[in-house]
């Protein structure tokens, strides 16, 4: 009886053990895949729908930050400040990796998608067309 009492409490023992080197093996492998899946933990993408506000002037593009941080929406933001040809809502589309210039990329890819209403930002991102804020609605 003490064998079989002991040979429990042992194989009980080691399947805690198990468990707990199972479980930190799954904590490992997922902290190595998400730094594999791109910035803040984010699945890799090779495309995503793309808003941006791109101002000439530094003063210009704080202002708009401004506004989208005091709760305006962003479409309403980049109708009245963005300078280029996505005016209409800031709305870019869907890009693609490589279809953008560097700091752009870098910035718009780094982003949890999120919607007009309730935008995830960058700050400022300044690129050889101007300051931009860009956010993101999806990701492929």
């Amino acid at each position: 009886m003490a064998k079989k009492g002991s040979s429990s409490t042992g194989s009980g023992s080691t399947d805690k053990n198990s468990k707990g080197k199972a479980k930190a093996k799954n904590d490992d492998s997922e902290d190595k895949g998400e730094k594999g899946k791109g910035k803040g933990g984010l699945k890799a993408a090779t495309a995503i729908n793309v808003r941006h506000i791109l101002c000439e002037k530094h003063s210009k593009a704080t202002e708009a930050l401004q506004k989208i941080q005091e709760g305006l929406s962003f479409n309403k933001v980049a109708q009245e400040y963005s300078e280029d040809k996505a005016k209409a809502g800031g709305s870019l589309g869907w890009m693609t990796r490589g279809s953008m210039v560097g700091d752009f990329q870098e910035a718009a890819f780094a982003l949890t998608p999120s919607t007009v209403d309730k935008p995830i930002t960058t700050g400022l991102v300044k690129t050889k067309f101007g300051y931009h804020i860009i956010m993101v609605e999806g990701r492929r």
